[in-house]
């Protein structure tokens, strides 16, 4: 059967039909009265999810130009600054730094690890003559599956007191609780292939007062992603430039599903989802890749023992019609990453978890009893 793939990767995520409905809608004029009531609309809907009161600013770009605009916004060249790196993407942010002409420190953890609070408050605190100008933290490391503690050193980096916070959440915003205000973060960066559960095409990027104050001293070049053309556009309800005005229609459409669930029944959904994923793998004999307590409530990296992961993935797209991501740099082959985030719910879990189980079974690799798996990522889902 033909178009039945199902999405079960970190992003994009699978997409709402009512969303999809929205995207399909008539274009309209980005600098009429009507496009403005959406932006005045979104934008305050994006800042209930941000939990914040300053300004979350819309990109057309990815998580990847809405992190850029954070770190060249609120940095000048020359500027050091501590980046955590323990995956994929924590290296790319010391990369896109360190393109910009920035004095990058990195703390490194091997990955599969979390992050090290200590090492940063280490660090910050021996930091006398307050050069440390900015901390880079990726929340949710897409490519293993863990969750690092931004909490912890968001508080490390504020009591340094010079510092500022610069956080990738593009996988953690929408399925972790992230009170950006309550926390004392500087800069969020999201993307909208991920919680936000819309097509790629949409970056977000969310300002605190003190990430305003370091934009005013910032000299790195800038056009496109200079945040405070957004700001000042954002004051009249537009952009600085044509946006993905169909994109709003979908924001706005998703925003909506997500303040009717409400926050507190969207985190605790990822939390069960994920609790649900690892119980079904351990059950069937495939160990998680995370480190214990530290999986990502979005996505669950799982590193088999008996089968090329690439082999494993390929599999269940052949015979299930769903799509599992895989290993990144020296993991592939080596794990295989579940996404559960976004618009997924219980049966997708469950479909997931069965369907591997089922391959590991025909392909002889399983010797437990069939439906082990099922039993208890069920127990969890079911669990009252």
């Amino acid at each position: 059967m033909q178009e039945k793939l199902s999405l079960m990767i970190p992003g994009p995520t699978p997409v709402p039909e009512s969303v999809l409905k929205a995207l399909g809608q008539h274009p309209i004029g980005h600098r009429s009265g009507e496009f403005q009531d959406i932006v005045r609309r979104t934008t305050a809907q994006l800042q209930w999810l941000h939990q914040t009161e300053g300004d979350v600013l819309t990109i057309t770009g990815s998580g990847t130009a809405a992190m850029e605009a954070g770190i060249i916004n609120t940095l000048s060249r020359g500027d050091k600054v501590l980046c955590g790196e323990n995956g994929k993407f924590g290296e790319r942010w010391v990369k896109v730094a360190k393109a910009y002409g920035i004095n990058v420190e990195v703390l490194k953890t091997e990955w599969g690890q979390p992050l090290n609070p200590e090492e940063f408050r280490k660090v910050l605190e021996g930091d006398k003559k307050k050069e440390i100008k900015a901390v880079i933290i990726t929340h949710s490391e897409t490519s293993t599956g863990v969750l690092n503690d931004l909490q912890t050193i968001s508080k490390y980096v504020r009591a340094h007191g010079q510092a500022i916070t610069i956080a990738d959440c593009v996988t953690s915003l929408g399925a972790c609780d992230v009170p950006m205000d309550n926390w004392g973060i500087d800069v969020i960066a999201s993307g909208s292939q991920k919680g936000y559960m819309m097509p790629p095409g949409l970056g977000f990027v969310a300002m605190s007062n003190r990430a305003w104050e370091a934009q005013q001293k910032s000299d790195l070049p800038k056009f496109y992603l200079d945040l405070s053309q957004y700001k000042k556009a954002a004051s009249k309800n537009s952009n600085p430039f044509t946006p993905a005005v169909n994109l709003y229609f979908s924001l706005e459409a998703a925003l909506n599903m997500m303040q009717a669930e409400g926050l507190t029944s969207i985190f605790k959904r990822h939390h069960r989802h994920r609790a649900a994923t690892q119980a079904g793998m351990k059950a069937i004999g495939l160990p998680i890749f995370s480190a214990e307590g530290h999986g990502s409530p979005a996505i669950t990296a799982v590193a088999p023992k008996t089968i090329d992961a690439e082999q494993l993935r390929k599999e269940v797209k052949d015979k299930f019609d769903i799509l599992l991501a895989g290993g990144q740099d020296h993991l592939k082959g080596k794990v295989f990453r579940i996404g559960h985030l976004g618009f997924v719910n219980d049966r997708d879990v469950l479909t997931a978890v069965s369907a591997i189980e089922a391959t590991l079974q025909s392909l002889g690799l399983d010797n437990g009893q069939i439906g082990q798996g099922l039993k208890a990522a069920s127990e969890i889902l079911t669990a009252r």
